[in-house]
C-alpha cells in the first residue's frame, strides 16, 4: 500500500492547501475557528464558513453552530472553495488529494466505455476535477448497477486506482448493503453461495455447481419484518455482477422493484438496494476510513404502509 514517499507527499500537499486542527474538547464550530485561528473576529470566521472553506472530517460544513467532538479533524482551506459541486444524482461525501467517495442515486451508470455519449458518475466527476486542474480525471475503482444507489470510490490518480484494485480484499475491511425484499425471510442470518455467469442475453444466472462462472458468496442478516417485507443487511464475500440481486432471488425473496430478478411489486419506482457502508484503509495514508450512509427514508416508509402493495399484472 502506501510508502513513506507517498505519505510525505500527501502531508506536504495538505499543508499547502489547509490549516489543520484536531479537536481537543467538545465545542461549537464557530467558537473553535475563532480560538484556533489566533482569535480572529466572529465576522471573519463566518466568512470562512460562507465561502465553504471549513472541513470537518473532510466534509464541508457551513453551519456556525455545528457541534464538534473530541478527536475530529477541522481543516480550513487557504482559499475559497470556488469549485462547488452539485448534481441531482451524485453527492460527494469524502474528498482529498487522492480519492473521491460519492453517494450515487439510482438511475445513473458508474462508468461506461461510451461516456462521451451518456452521462455517468465517472464523466461527471472527471469534469469536476478537471475544473480544479486542467487535464485531471477520475479513475473507476469498483461499480454499482445503474439501478442500485450508495457509496462508490473513485481515484484521482492511476497509481492510487491500481493500489485499490490490486489490494481490494485487504484494503476494504467492511462493505455492506441494505435491501428491502419480498416476503418474511425465515432465518435471521444466513449465507448464500453459488456460481454466477451471464447468459446470451447478459442476464446473470446462478448455479449450485460450477457452471463455468464465478464462485460467489453473500451473507445476510434480517433487521426487520413487517407488511410482508423484510429489511435485510447484506455483506459481500465476493463482488460479482448482480450478485446480491441474483442471490436474493435464489433465496426466494427478490429485492423489491427488481423485476429482472423475480420481484412482483415496485412501490418505490426503483430497486430497493443501497450500498450504505464501506470501511477501508486509505491507499496512501493508511488511515482507516469508515463511511456510512443512513438507510433511505423511502425504505423505512415501506414498513409503515399497508400490506396491500399492488402486484404487477
Amino acid at each position: 500500500m502506501a510508502n513513506n514517499n507517498s505519505q510525505d507527499y500527501y502531508n506536504r500537499k495538505l499543508a499547502t492547501k489547509y490549516t489543520s486542527f484536531t479537536v481537543k474538547e467538545n465545542a461549537m464550530l464557530l467558537d473553535f475557528i475563532m480560538k484556533s485561528m489566533d482569535g480572529i473576529s466572529r465576522t471573519k470566521a463566518k466568512e470562512f464558513l460562507a465561502h465553504k472553506m471549513v472541513y470537518v472530517d473532510h466534509q464541508i460544513v457551513t453551519q456556525y453552530n455545528h457541534q464538534l467532538s473530541v478527536g475530529q479533524l477541522v481543516q480550513i482551506s487557504k482559499k475559497s472553495n470556488i469549485h462547488e459541486f452539485y448534481h441531482k444524482l451524485i453527492r460527494i461525501v469524502y474528498e482529498d488529494a487522492f480519492l473521491i467517495v460519492v453517494e450515487k442515486q439510482n438511475g445513473i451508470l458508474t462508468s461506461s466505455p461510451i461516456e462521451q455519449k451518456q452521462e455517468t458518475v465517472k464523466s461527471v466527476l472527471s469534469k469536476y476535477v478537471g475544473r480544479q486542474k486542467k487535464g485531471m480525471t477520475v479513475h473507476t475503482v469498483h461499480r454499482l448497477d445503474r439501478e442500485t444507489s450508495g457509496l462508490l470510490i473513485f481515484a484521482k490518480r492511476i497509481d492510487v486506482q491500481q493500489i485499490l484494485v490490486d489490494n481490494w480484499q485487504t484494503i476494504v475491511t467492511d462493505r455492506k448493503y441494505i435491501a428491502v425484499v419480498e416476503g418474511d425471510v425465515k432465518k435471521d442470518n444466513g449465507v448464500i453461495s453459488s456460481w454466477l455467469a451471464d447468459n446470451r442475453m447478459f442476464v446473470t444466472y446462478s448455479s449450485p455447481t460450477d457452471n463455468g462462472g464465478k464462485y460467489s458468496v453473500t451473507r445476510y442478516s434480517v433487521k426487520k419484518r413487517a407488511n410482508g417485507l423484510s429489511l435485510v443487511e447484506l455483506k459481500l464475500e465476493t463482488g460479482r455482477k448482480n450478485q446480491i440481486r441474483v442471490h436474493m432471488q435464489d433465496l426466494k425473496h427478490s429485492i423489491v422493484g427488481d423485476y429482472k430478478y423475480g420481484s412482483t411489486i415496485d412501490p418505490l419506482g426503483r430497486i430497493a438496494l443501497h450500498a450504505y457502508k464501506i470501511r477501508f484503509y486509505h491507499p496512501i495514508t493508511n488511515e482507516l476510513l469508515n463511511i456510512e450512509l443512513p438507510i433511505p427514508q423511502s425504505f423505512k416508509l415501506l414498513f409503515h404502509k399497508s400490506k396491500e402493495l399492488a402486484s404487477k399484472d
